[in-house]
């Protein structure tokens, strides 16, 4: 979802420590969506999975799209701002692919849509200290601007440039993202103030390795090929409403029987290839899918399709690493660290 041009000379375990101690920023690279008109929700609730309409102005939610097939597309940020909502993709999706998608929908008549509309782009920055730099870009108490939250904002350095900064984030940390039509110095500019902070620009593997310890992995692995209940996605589906959005009457509903997604620790310095198999005192029951970087130093965490009920918490499995030595593994719970924003507040 996300690029930088961060200093070479800091490594992701550096990107780590920023995120979970201070504040870190970062471009937002994924292609944003304007639609405007009357009947926009309309468009929206022909695929996604839950239904606008209790939707309230100036807020922003996480939705998930389908394919055709009832596979998952995409996960989608789908922000509110006056007259318009906007979309923006949080797992890996491109520009060509979200045209497509969208085209496919057939817009209401009155309904434009733009991919990439020219001149905007995306800032973000996240961390215990967040918001102290989301401050500086609004004139009342920052306490006050709730979670999934937007407001109208300022750029200190172009009084003329549109901006709304929203509070939403991917990490469990404070999370802030600042949509503007002048994407080069709303960066500058949330640079800036982090730095003043004590913070620093951070890299995706660093960002990815605190994610997919928040529980958002698949903002970084994707989906794998996985199906909505295999990817523990059912709790982003409106279960009334099938038949009603794209994708929907392939769906069926989730039960204990239910291979899943699963959240897997393992020792410091252990890599594992796609596809090696996870044993149960020697019995297969599931395969690596992903692994996120190596930047917490007290662990390696990894995700695997696992057979029910293996995909319990606190089970002891094991799989073989990238040298073709056994290595344990312990099935987690997430969020998996706890986030320092927690006891940190807002003041």
């Amino acid at each position: 979802m996300t690029t930088t041009t961060g200093d070479a000379s800091r490594t992701r375990v550096d990107d780590y420590a920023t995120l979970r101690t201070t504040v870190g920023a970062y471009r937002v690279t994924a292609p944003l969506v304007r639609i405007s008109g009357d009947e926009r929700l309309v468009l929206l609730d022909r695929f996604a999975a839950k239904s606008s309409d209790f939707v309230e102005p100036d807020t922003v939610r996480e939705v998930l799209s389908l394919n055709t097939d009832g596979s998952p597309f995409a996960i989608l940020l789908h922000f509110e701002i006056g007259d318009e909502s906007w979309l923006l993709p949080r797992t890996p999706v491109t520009a060509e692919e979200l045209r497509g998608y969208l085209d496919g929908l057939g817009a209401p008549d009155g309904v434009t849509v733009e991919v990439e509309p020219e001149g905007w782009g995306a800032a973000a920055f996240e961390g215990p200290t967040a918001w102290s730099v989301a401050a500086r870009f609004t004139d009342f108490d920052i306490s006050g601007l709730t979670l999934h939250a937007i407001t109208e904002s300022a750029l200190p350095q172009d009084a003329t440039a549109l901006a709304h900064l929203a509070r939403v984030g991917t990490t469990g940390e404070y999370g802030y993202l600042l949509l503007s039509n002048a994407p080069r110095t709303a960066y500058e500019a949330v640079l800036a103030a982090v730095r003043d902070e004590g913070g620093t620009e951070v890299g995706g593997e660093g960002l990815a390795r605190v994610q997919a310890e928040a529980g958002t992995a698949l903002y970084s692995a994707g989906f794998a090929g996985l199906s909505v209940n295999q990817a523990d996605l059912s709790w982003m589906v409106d279960w009334e409403r099938l038949g009603a959005f794209r994708g929907s009457d392939d769906l069926v509903k989730p039960t204990a029987e239910t291979a899943r997604l699963t959240a897997l620790s393992a020792a410091a310095g252990s890599r594992y290839a796609v596809g090696a198999k996870v044993t149960a005192a020697g019995h297969p029951v599931g395969t690596v899918v992903w692994q996120a970087p190596s930047a917490n130093p007290d662990e390696e965490l990894v995700f695997a399709f696992l057979d029910a009920p293996f995909w319990a918490p606190g089970l002891e499995l094991s799989a073989q690493d990238e040298e073709g030595a056994e290595r344990p593994q312990r099935t987690v719970t997430l969020p998996r660290v706890i986030a320092r924003s927690l006891t940190t507040r807002i003041s």
